[in-house]
C-alpha cells in the first residue's frame, strides 16, 4: 500500500512547491505532469484513487486527486483562463505569484489583489469536454472496478455537510418539495455543521434529469440512454486535446473541483467576482448548460489522461510488453475456455450449436480498418426464428449482458421508432450536443430487437431512426443532426438483430434458429442457466470475448493463393447461388474462427470449417425457406 501522501490529499500543495522551484522556468508544468504519472505506477496506486464512478462525488474531498471512466459526450468551446498571475498587497506593495492551471477560481489572500496589468500575467488556453459514464456499461463492470478500488482510507474520506446531499436526495427534493422546506426550515447548525451521514452510498445515482437550486427547470445531464446513473462532469483538459474526440472512452486523473462559485448563475453575486464564468456565453440556456451547479456536475482538472482501449476490468488497461505474460497465460488455456462457452451459448440458444457458434463470431467482431468508405470487421448477426412476443430475446440480451463490458438493447416498434431519439443533435441556443441512444462508445453491444414489431405507419422521425439503423448496420457510422447540415461520426458497435423472419435491417449474416428444446418454463431455464456458471468461469468468458478482438490478424500470401483458387473452383461448380459476397463473407467466418481458437493467421485448416459453417448456415435457410413458401 503507497502512503496515502499530500500528492493524493492536497495535490495542489505538489504542485506549488513544483511551481515555487521552478518560476519562471516553463518547465514547471511538464514537471508537474512527471511527478504524478511517476506516483500512478508505484504499487498499484491507481487503485488508491478515489474513482467518481464508485464514490458519490459529496464524499470526495473538494481539491483531492480524482479518477474518472468516462466517454467524451461533448466538446464545449476552449477557454482561456490565468496561468499565471501577480497579486499585490495595497499595503506592503509586497508582490505574490499565483498558478492558474488547475483551477477554476483565481486565488489570492485577504489582503491581497490581483494585478491584471502585471507584465508576470501569462494567458493559457484548455479545452473543456463534457463527459459521462460508459453508456450501457453492464453492472459486472462497475462492481469489479469497485472492488478492485482500495477503500478510502480516514485521512482521505471526507464528511460532507448537511447541505451537500446525494442525487437520490435531490431528485426526492425536486419531488417532495415538502422535504426541502423543511430541511431549510432546519436549525443553523443542522445545515452549516457536519453530521453523520445516514448511508455510504457506493454508487453515484442519477436521473436523467436532475433540480438543481438555481435553475427553473431540471439540469439534463444529457445521457445518450435513459435511465443512466452515475454522474456526468466537465473535464478540463490542458494539454494534447487533440488527440482525443466525441466518442473516446477516456480514464482522467485530475483535481477535483466543486467551488460553490461556479453554482451561480443569473445572479447578483457573480458581479464582481474574480472570474466571470458567464461573460461570454450569449443566452441564459447556454449558461445553465456549461455552467451547471458543480455539486451536480463537478469539474476534473486533468493532470494526466489516457484513452482506453477497453473498460474490461479483468484485463490490462493496455496490451503491450508488460502484459504479455497474462495475454500468453490465457491463451494457453484458450480452447477449454472457448468449448464451455460454446456450450453456454448452445444451451442459452436452446440447443442450437450452430447458433451458438456464429454468436460467439459476432461477439468478438470488431472493425479493424476502413477502406474507403468501407468498414472491414463488422459482422452484424441477425438470429432470425426467434419466438414471437415471448421473454426469449430478453433473456438472451440478459446473458450478453453478463458477457460484454457495454451493451444495450433496443425494442424495434413503430411507436418506438417514431417516439425515440436515436441521432444526436446540435442544440444552437444552448451550444451543445444533444445525445441520441446512438450514440455510443466503441465496440458496444446493441441489441435490436424486432420480434414486438408489427404493422404500422413510420412518421418522419420513424423513417429517419430506421435510416440511421441501416446506416450504422452498412457503414458504421451515424450521421449527427446538425440542422443546416450533417456531420458524420464513424463508430464500432457489434449489432446483433433478433427477429421472426428475416430482419427488416440489413445485415452480414443471417442465421435462423433451430431450437432443439423448448423449456415449460423459460424463465426459469434461463435463470437456472445463469446459476449454474461459476464467477470464475464467467470470468474467463468475458476476458476471452474482450481480449481477442484486441488480437492482430493476418493471412500469408501462400494462404491468400489457395483461396482464390478454392472460390475460382466454387464459382465453377456453382457460378449463380456464389458470389463475392459470400467470399467476403467466408473470409470474416475464417478471420473470427481463427481468432476464437487463439490463431492470429489464416489455415487451411480454418478454411475449410468456415466453408463448412457457411454451407450449413445457409442449408438451414433453403430449408426454412422451402418450409415457409417464402424468402426469410
Amino acid at each position: 500500500m503507497p502512503c496515502v501522501a499530500d500528492w493524493l490529499n492536497n495535490p495542489f500543495s505538489i504542485v506549488q512547491g513544483i511551481f515555487a522551484q521552478n518560476v519562471p522556468n516553463s518547465d514547471w508544468e511538464k514537471k508537474v505532469t512527471e511527478y504524478f504519472k511517476e506516483k500512478l505506477k508505484e504499487n498499484n496506486a491507481t487503485n488508491w484513487v478515489p474513482s467518481l464512478n464508485d464514490v458519490p462525488v459529496h464524499y470526495l474531498k473538494p481539491n483531492s486527486l480524482v479518477k474518472f471512466r468516462c466517454m467524451v459526450q461533448d466538446m464545449f468551446d476552449p477557454e482561456f483562463y490565468m496561468g499565471v498571475y501577480e497579486t499585490v498587497d495595497p499595503n506592503t506593495n509586497a508582490r505574490v505569484l499565483h498558478f492558474g492551471k488547475y483551477r477554476d477560481v483565481a486565488e489570492c489572500g485577504p489582503q491581497q489583489e490581483i494585478d491584471l496589468n502585471s507584465s508576470q500575467t501569462i494567458t493559457s488556453e484548455r479545452q473543456t469536454f463534457y463527459c459521462v459514464p460508459v453508456p450501457g456499461e453492464s453492472v459486472w463492470v462497475k462492481e469489479i472496478s469497485f472492488n478492485l478500488q482500495a477503500r478510502v482510507s480516514p485521512s482521505t474520506s471526507y464528511t460532507p455537510s448537511r447541505h451537500k446531499r446525494s442525487y437520490e436526495e435531490d431528485e426526492d427534493m425536486d419531488l417532495h418539495p415538502s422535504k426541502q422546506k423543511e430541511q431549510h426550515m432546519g436549525s443553523g447548525s443542522e445545515i452549516h455543521g457536519c453530521v453523520e451521514p445516514k448511508r455510504l452510498e457506493t454508487e453515484a445515482s442519477a436521473g436523467h434529469h436532475l433540480t438543481s437550486p438555481n435553475c427553473s427547470s431540471p439540469l439534463d445531464l444529457n445521457f445518450p440512454l435513459p435511465g443512466e446513473k452515475g454522474p456526468a462532469c466537465l473535464v478540463k483538459v490542458y494539454e494534447s486535446w487533440d488527440s482525443f474526440k466525441v466518442n473516446d472512452v477516456l480514464e482522467v486523473y485530475g483535481i477535483l473541483s466543486v467551488d460553490p462559485v461556479l453554482s451561480i448563475v443569473n445572479n447578483d453575486e457573480r458581479e464582481g467576482s474574480a472570474l466571470d464564468l458567464m461573460e461570454c456565453m450569449d443566452t441564459a440556456e447556454e449558461q445553465r448548460v456549461h455552467s451547471p451547479p458543480a455539486s451536480l456536475v463537478p469539474r476534473i482538472h486533468v493532470i494526466l489522461a489516457q484513452k482506453l482501449q477497453h473498460i474490461n476490468p479483468l484485463l490490462p488497461a493496455c496490451l503491450n510488453e508488460e502484459s504479455k505474460t497474462f495475454v500468453s497465460n490465457f491463451m494457453s488455456e484458450l480452447s477449454p475456455v472457448r468449448a464451455e462457452l460454446l456450450g453456454f451459448l448452445t444451451h442459452a440458444l436452446l440447443g442450437d450449436s450452430l447458433a451458438a457458434e456464429y454468436l460467439i463470431l459476432h461477439l468478438i467482431s470488431t472493425v479493424y480498418a476502413r477502406r474507403d468508405v468501407l468498414p472491414l470487421g463488422k459482422f452484424t448477426l441477425n438470429l432470425s426464428g426467434c419466438p414471437r412476443n415471448s421473454i426469449f430475446t430478453e433473456h438472451i440480451y440478459r446473458i450478453i449482458q453478463q458477457l460484454v463490458p457495454a451493451s444495450h438493447r433496443l425494442q424495434m416498434t413503430i411507436e418506438s421508432m417514431n417516439r425515440s431519439r436515436l441521432i444526436p443533435h446540435k442544440d444552437y441556443a444552448a451550444n451543445r450536443l444533444v445525445s441520441g441512444v446512438l450514440q455510443l462508445a466503441s465496440n458496444t453491444s446493441l441489441v435490436i430487437d424486432e420480434t414486438q414489431l408489427e404493422q404500422g405507419q413510420l412518421d418522419t422521425t420513424g423513417v429517419h431512426n430506421v435510416t440511421a439503423l441501416g446506416n450504422l448496420i452498412t457503414w458504421q457510422k451515424v450521421d449527427y443532426d446538425f440542422s443546416y447540415h450533417q456531420m458524420e461520426f464513424p463508430c464500432n458497435i457489434n449489432v446483433l438483430i433478433t427477429s421472426e423472419g428475416r430482419s427488416l435491417l440489413p445485415s452480414d449474416c443471417q442465421v435462423h434458429l433451430q431450437p432443439q428444446l423448448i423449456p415449460p418454463n423459460m424463465e426459469e431455464y434461463m435463470n437456472s442457466l445463469l446459476t449454474a456458471v461459476l464467477p470464475s468461469v464467467l470470468n474467463k468468458f468475458r476476458i476471452y470475448l474482450s481480449l481477442l478482438r484486441l488480437l492482430d490478424y493476418s493471412i500469408s500470401e501462400e494462404v491468400t493463393k489457395a483461396v482464390e483458387e478454392d472460390f475460382v473452383e466454387m464459382r465453377k461448380s456453382d457460378p449463380e447461388s456464389v458470389t463475392a459476397d459470400d467470399l467476403h463473407r467466408t473470409l470474416l467466418v475464417a478471420r473470427f474462427l481463427s481468432l476464437s481458437a487463439g490463431q492470429t493467421t489464416l489455415s487451411r485448416e480454418r478454411w475449410l470449417r468456415a466453408k463448412q459453417l457457411e454451407a450449413l448456415r445457409k442449408a438451414r435457410l433453403q430449408q426454412q425457406k422451402c418450409v415457409n413458401g417464402n424468402e426469410l
